[in-house]
């Protein structure tokens, strides 16, 4: 195995994830040993407004999927509207292939805080909640035990520091459902209802956690903020492309020799993320992978040039999503891959909206059909128009995300799918399994 070219090893960019190797970084000693609530104490002295504005300088985009600019967020909050703010950290990371959050919250766990209390005090938030996954049992327990370290430090509670600024934080555990990672299904969970999608508008910017205004972002998105404020926007710039600016970490895994995190400026290629991670392993080729989770369109080896921020995977008919980078080889069936995501999606849906619940119910029969053997040339048809009727149409983004693997691999792969219905492929599931199939 060949080291990377010099050029593909300055792509690496540790930011989020510098303290990760550290020993025990997760305690507040050594946190503040390497930078830690350094940031804190400038964001403090600045107006509240001014970091808004140091955010949308920054071109911050949230990083859990939707790339929506984080200041621009911010800024939709009213203030003097008399109600309380909330900040609501979205910690529900759930979609198969997506790790880049966990490992953050358990190794750096006061990087996020640090950057809650920052980000409350720029939105005028008394009040903030991180919502965790429940089945996170590891992350959870260094999350809490941070936040108690942070309070006996007196950088939560009242007068925070002496600046006036008062934030209590809540480390909630949902119960593992994926549809609260959809942020009004997490807030409507928070509240202690069923985690449903709520119908927008009202949006949560003034109409969020109990009717009040609500900035809800990601892990990476709000663990980004102290960095940001201690370098700088034009810092922060430097890294990324014009439009998708900073790092990002990338979870790759798969057929590949090194899986983990690569943490890199955004823009690099699939082929230089394999370079970084030693490559296919032997006796395998690269067919297909996902830029940023099961929820994204598939891309084929051709697509190992295409620039990996936001931008670049749309120009690709792809999302960049959660950087969730999954790698298949020649050894894979993109058919049998999609039918175990889409058996996700129907077990994960909601059931709020007819399309999402009623639509990957059907695709799943349909898919164990064809594995088995016994499929049509008009299965294909019938998973296209139920994908027509669920994009679109379903009442949040996990509809959408379903049909995504789904489209795609019939683009690319068509005839994997032929070869399953004409028989050229044996199959791979019994006449046991199909029991249930439509």
């Amino acid at each position: 195995m060949t080291s990377p070219r010099r050029e593909v090893l300055e792509k690496l960019t540790p930011v989020l994830t510098k303290r990760w190797l550290s020993p025990e970084a997760w305690r507040i000693g050594v946190y503040e040993q390497l930078d830690g609530y350094a940031a804190l104490r400038k964001a403090l002295a600045a107006h509240p407004d001014d970091l808004i504005q140091l955010i949308k300088d920054s071109g911050l985009r949230g990083r859990g999927g939707a790339g929506f600019p984080t200041g621009l967020k911010w800024g939709f909050i009213p203030q003097n509207d008399g109600k309380p703010h909330y900040l609501v950290v979205n910690a529900d990371e759930g979609e198969p292939g997506t790790c880049k959050d966990l490992p953050l919250m358990t190794h750096d766990p006061h990087s996020l805080i640090e950057g809650v209390i920052i980000a409350s005090y720029a939105i005028r938030a008394n009040r903030a909640f991180i919502y965790i996954r429940g089945e996170a049992v590891h992350a959870a327990r260094r999350l809490r035990n941070a936040v108690q370290e942070a309070y006996a430090a007196g950088y939560l509670g009242t007068d925070i520091l002496g600046s006036g600024h008062d934030l209590d934080v809540v480390v909630h555990s949902g119960a593992g459902a994926y549809i609260c990672g959809e942020e009004t299904a997490l807030l409507d969970s928070l509240e202690g209802f069923r985690g449903q999608p709520r119908l927008r508008p009202p949006f949560p910017a003034t109409h969020g956690l109990y009717a009040s205004p609500t900035v809800v972002n990601n892990v990476g998105t709000i663990s980004s903020v102290p960095y940001i404020v201690l370098g700088g926007a034009a810092w922060w710039k430097t890294m990324g492309t014009e439009k998708s600016s900073g790092p990002m970490i990338y979870s790759l895994s798969g057929r590949i020799v090194n899986p983990g995190q690569y943490e890199c400026s955004m823009g690099i290629t699939l082929r230089e993320l394999l370079e970084l991670a030693g490559g296919m392993l032997p006796g395998h080729e690269l067919r297909f992978w996902t830029p940023g989770g099961s929820s994204t369109p598939l891309l084929t080896a051709e697509h190992l040039d295409v620039p990996l921020d936001f931008e670049g995977a749309a120009a690709a008919g792809s999302i960049l999503g959660t950087t969730a980078t999954q790698i298949f080889s020649d050894q894979d069936c993109p058919v049998y891959a999609t039918y175990k995501w889409l058996e996700f999606y129907h077990h994960e849906s909601c059931g709020k909206c007819t399309p999402c619940r009623e639509g990957n119910y059907w695709m799943v029969g349909i898919y164990r059909r064809i594995l088995s053997g016994a499929g049509t040339h008009q299965d294909l048809d019938t998973l296209l128009d139920t994908c027509d009727n669920i994009l679109g149409r379903s009442f949040c983004a996990l509809g959408d995300g379903a049909t995504s693997p789904v489209t795609s691999s019939i683009q690319y792969f068509k005839q994997d799918y032929v070869d399953y219905i004409e028989g050229r492929k044996a199959p791979r599931l019994s006449a046991k399994q199909l029991v249930g199939a439509h």
